[in-house]
């Protein structure tokens, strides 16, 4: 009760910086090639894979050429297939070096 009582300044600053990670990572997707809205609140942002790839066979090649993690989409389900997961728990720093490394490695991605 004390937390949904008491003061938000807390909540407001974390917002802030999940927003800041969140518009990190949409705009190197957007600069690699994807068209993805920013999802309104989450800590992950979920992405298509490309044409040619399965969630797994995507984030392999991502780790393997770009040195760089991301969670591929089955691991949580059938529904998940077709789909990676970044999170947005890191420093905004590490996630633009992430995002220019696969766009360095991978540079546009292909989709249709």
């Amino acid at each position: 009760m004390e937390a949904l009582l008491g003061p938000q300044d807390c909540v407001a600053a974390m917002r802030r910086l999940y927003q800041e990670r969140r518009d990190a990572v949409i705009e190197g997707l957007r600069r690699m090639g994807w068209s993805i809205d920013a999802p309104p609140g989450s800590i992950y942002v979920w992405v298509p894979v490309p044409r040619g790839y399965d969630s797994a066979s995507f984030a392999e090649m991502v780790l393997e050429k770009a040195g760089v993690i991301i969670t591929p989409g089955i691991g949580y389900g059938e529904y998940g297939e077709g789909y990676f997961r970044i999170a947005l728990t890191v420093d905004k720093g590490k996630i633009a070096t992430a995002l220019q490394r696969m766009y360095e490695a991978i540079g546009k991605v292909e989709f249709a």
